[in-house]
């Protein structure tokens, strides 16, 4: 990702200072004198390190997201030439609503207050304890990520400060390669498990809309947001604050039945070389047809693969994966079962303040993006720098598509498609 850089500005890393710090420690683990470099030289500061685990531990994630939150703003209270700080929320920070504008929103809960509890217990109590302290959000992510906006309301209105609420981010669309990615974090994880043959069902509504946005240019909206921070004159107080809903279903619809054919047509193009079965993807949101059909093609085969791997004296792995792509499935299911209605006028009036030239650097508009386009790439991507399968192993990938217990596969969906329609018949 970085050679391009190093093409074009050979000597970068002599402006760039690396500073060692931990959001889980008390002042960001920084040291005296780092702490008094940020003090002195900083003028723009972006505070995006976040623990972004679904299922984290409460305490932990309370520490990294809320009052690493609070690290910062002290922080960056004391910074002598401090003209604009961005924190990086979610745009599900308050997914227990419907409608979600660029504003803040009054909690049930209290932040203080959940951290002066979370200090008085342990993690496993934590555990215990964190359904009915989270209430209504899904997960402890969501929930902290919530509890930091209502932190910077509170505490951080006389700087010039901004919050931005990117969607689902998913792997580059141009920037400063195309469809690169290093993580298998919500949809993308899903998909590498479908190219890999261990993911054939998964638990998503089809129909909903799936606000994902590329990296690049969620980046490009950050960088432009902290520009806009700064250049305004108005009074600094909490009601002025301002949010940015950074999403693509507003401007850029797409769904995830479209996520996932268009996934699925380029996955036949560009198989995996050491895939476990072909590419087939079933997205189901009825909750029994999905038990029944996770049992089917996951479970039923992984234990058939571990009995002959037993046999054979090698270790059986498959069920302890599916433990995991099973957890993780229910983890993110919230997200692929309902939508949001956002508003996004103020990254709108952002693209509109911004100049032809400042447009072409930092292309934020999720209007720029051809999805099309995108998802031609998106697969090959993902193939090449996260799952680290180079395109010259096409023609062995395509080979083994031809294979005799490939067939077999085909044989077991035919089967597998049958029962699919006598269920909806019945």
């Amino acid at each position: 990702i970085f050679e391009r850089l190093k093409k074009e500005r050979p000597k970068f890393r002599h402006r760039v200072v690396a500073i060692r710090g931990d959001c889980c420690v008390t002042g960001l683990g920084l040291t005296i004198s780092d702490r008094q470099k940020l003090i002195s030289e900083v003028n723009i500061a972006f505070h995006v390190a976040a623990t972004v685990r679904f299922d984290e531990n409460l305490k932990l994630s309370y520490a990294i997201n809320v009052n690493g939150t609070a690290d910062v703003i002290e922080l960056c209270r004391q910074m002598k030439k401090l003209k604009s700080l961005l924190h990086v929320s979610t745009a599900y920070s308050n997914c227990h609503l419907n409608s979600i504008d660029e504003a803040f929103y009054d909690y049930p809960v209290n932040y203080e207050k959940i951290g002066a509890l979370l200090e008085k217990i342990s993690k496993s109590e934590a555990d215990k304890l964190t359904p009915s302290i989270i209430g209504k959000w899904p997960n402890t992510y969501t929930f902290t990520k919530a509890l930091a906006e209502s932190l910077i309301r509170g505490t951080a209105g006389s700087l010039p400060v901004g919050i931005f609420r990117p969607a689902i981010v998913i792997s580059t669309y141009k920037e400063p390669v195309e469809s690169w990615i290093d993580n298998l974090y919500g949809p993308t994880g899903a998909v590498a498990g479908a190219a890999s043959g261990l993911i054939r069902v998964f638990y998503c509504d089809k129909n909903v809309v799936a606000d994902i946005v590329p990296v690049d240019t969620c980046v490009a909206g950050i960088v432009a947001a902290a520009w806009d921070v700064g250049s305004r004159t108005a009074e600094r107080t909490a009601s002025n604050i301002p949010i940015y809903n950074y999403v693509s279903s507003v401007e850029n619809t797409v769904t995830w039945e479209e996520y996932n054919t268009l996934n699925m047509i380029h996955g036949v193009k560009y198989p995996l070389s050491k895939s476990l079965w072909t590419i087939k993807f079933m997205a189901i949101n009825q909750p029994t047809l999905y038990f029944i059909m996770r049992l089917l093609v996951h479970i039923l085969p992984a234990l058939l693969i571990d009995a002959v791997a037993i046999v054979c004296g090698q270790k059986p792995r498959l069920i302890s994966m599916y433990t995991k792509i099973h957890k993780f499935s229910d983890v993110i299911a919230f997200f692929c079962t309902r939508e949001w209605k956002f508003t996004n006028h103020n990254v709108v009036s952002l693209w509109g303040k911004m100049n032809n030239t400042d447009r072409e650097l930092f292309p934020l508009s999720i209007t720029t993006v051809s999805w099309l386009t995108y998802f031609r790439n998106y697969f090959k991507g993902m193939r090449v720098h996260l799952l680290r399968d180079p395109l010259n192993t096409l023609d062995v990938a395509r080979t083994r598509k031809r294979s005799s217990r490939l067939y077999l596969d085909s044989v077991f969906q035919c089967n597998v498609t049958v029962f699919q329609q006598q269920y909806y018949s019945v």
